[in-house]
């Protein structure tokens, strides 16, 4: 957010406070979309700009010497709670501190932090809290980058893991935390977090947070517990608020719904501040904040973002519901039409909606399903979700071709599973699409 009244620092010259936050009237709490429009931003700071403007700089002025110490002590934990105002744009900036305090409104988080993609979020939380000889616990499938990341480069410098189905029960949660307790003590390390995905990317498949910070709870002493950290892509904002049901960190690609128009790459991390200082320092040090530019599109399509999520979720409804009576698909990984049972049962406790992104089964393998692929006209052929446009993609050979065959059979990413993202197209235009690509098959 805009620079602090830094007037009790020693040789300071007083300067404006921002305007306070209206996030109540009479009583009614503002809801997250009509914060949207302003939260965070004090017009009168900049010339009385209604928009902010995009502050191009890579370095700020400060009031004094005296002034510049104190945000320095802050910046490298020589005094606790970070920088009281501007300092280098590799640390923050107006532009960023805005949409940061306007992410975290959505799930009532006490910080948040940008990235400059969501790999770069996720590296830097796995960086800030996993050292040397630690055990990472995480749910499976992941983001084919993210298991990389984990598997192959974090396993370089000491650090190993133990992963388990993203529908397993409590009892199957227990006993992995057992087993990485175990390995950690061999290691001489520690369990230093629980990382989970859900929805899956591709699958679908839920995580049920609630149980898992319940085993966590049982397993660790009070101090000891490792950070459960979820990546929310999927369905949030909108449609999933982890913290609420007991996870420490909100991981998202804000390059999906969050920016919305396939126009920007951007990440974000949400959480108690407790668990984002270490994150904070690490992303001050190593530069993965993402640019002001980016930062104001955010700014931007985050006006837009539950009118967006609302349109893509309703027509996603509607094309599931033909697509599953099609003859030639084999079936739907959509969140709206799970059977009773325990993923039901989790999405009924954890979702206010389905999501607009799922997996598509075409009767066949890798052919016909490169056939449907290939005869869609409106559906965009891209990687990535969460635009205004309709996308179709095929993960066994695209986004997760480096995830060894033996495990994309284990997790059930078949070469007949197409991913689909819902945009905000006519719903109509959308199923006679679908109906010519699958005549194709």
């Amino acid at each position: 957010m805009p620079p602090i009244d830094n007037s009790d620092l020693t040789g300071t010259t007083p300067r404006r406070k921002p305007k306070q936050d209206v996030t109540e009237i009479g009583g009614r709490e503002l809801s997250p979309a009509t914060l949207m429009m302003g939260y965070g931003y004090d017009p009168m700071l900049s010339e009385g700009s209604l928009k902010p403007p995009i502050f191009l700089t890579s370095t700020f002025a400060f009031e004094s010497a005296a002034a510049g110490k104190h945000h320095f002590e802050g910046i490298t934990g020589k005094r606790p709670g970070g920088a009281d105002g501007l300092v280098y744009s590799r640390f923050n900036g107006p532009n960023q501190e805005i949409l940061e305090a306007r992410l975290g409104v959505w799930e009532k988080a006490e910080d948040a932090l940008v990235f400059s993609s969501g790999m770069s979020a996720i590296a830097t939380l796995l960086l800030a809290h996993v050292s040397m000889n630690d055990v990472i616990v995480h749910s499976g499938p992941l983001y084919a980058a993210t298991e990389t990341l984990i598997a192959r480069i974090l396993s370089r410098f000491g650090a190993t893991y133990v992963d388990f189905p993203a529908e397993a029960s409590r009892e199957e949660m227990d006993a992995i935390l057992v087993r990485a307790k175990r390995m950690a003590e061999d290691q001489g390390g520690k369990v230093a977090m629980v990382y989970l995905e859900s929805p899956a990317n591709p699958t679908n498949a839920l995580v049920d947070v609630q149980a898992m910070r319940a085993a966590t709870d049982a397993a660790f002493t009070e101090g000891a517990r490792p950070p459960i950290a979820i990546d929310n892509t999927f369905l949030g904002p909108l449609w999933s608020k982890p913290l609420a049901h007991g996870a420490d960190i909100v991981l998202y690609s804000l390059t999906k719904y969050a920016g919305g128009h396939s126009d920007l790459v951007a990440g974000g991390v949400l959480g108690a501040k407790h668990w984002l200082g270490p994150i904070r320092m690490m992303r001050n040090t190593i530069g993965t904040i993402c640019d002001p530019h980016t930062a104001w599109m955010l700014l931007r399509s985050m006006e837009t973002v539950e009118l967006r999520m609302s349109r893509a979720g309703e027509n996603a409804e509607k094309v599931c519901a033909w697509l599953r009576e099609h003859p030639k698909v084999d079936g739907l990984g959509y969140l709206g039409f799970l059977p009773e049972g325990s993923q039901k049962d989790i999405f009924d406790r954890h979702c206010t909606g389905a999501g607009s992104t799922f997996s598509l089964f075409i009767k066949g393998g890798e052919a016909e399903s490169f056939r449907f692929l290939d005869a869609l006209k409106i559906a965009k052929l891209a990687v990535s979700l969460g635009g205004t446009e309709t996308l179709a993609s095929h993960p066994a050979a695209m986004t997760h071709l480096s995830v060894p065959d033996a495990r994309k059979a284990l997790m059930g990413i078949t070469d007949n599973l197409v991913r689909i993202s819902i945009g905000i197209e006519d719903a109509d235009d959308l199923i006679a699409d679908f109906a010519q690509a699958l005549d194709a098959v």
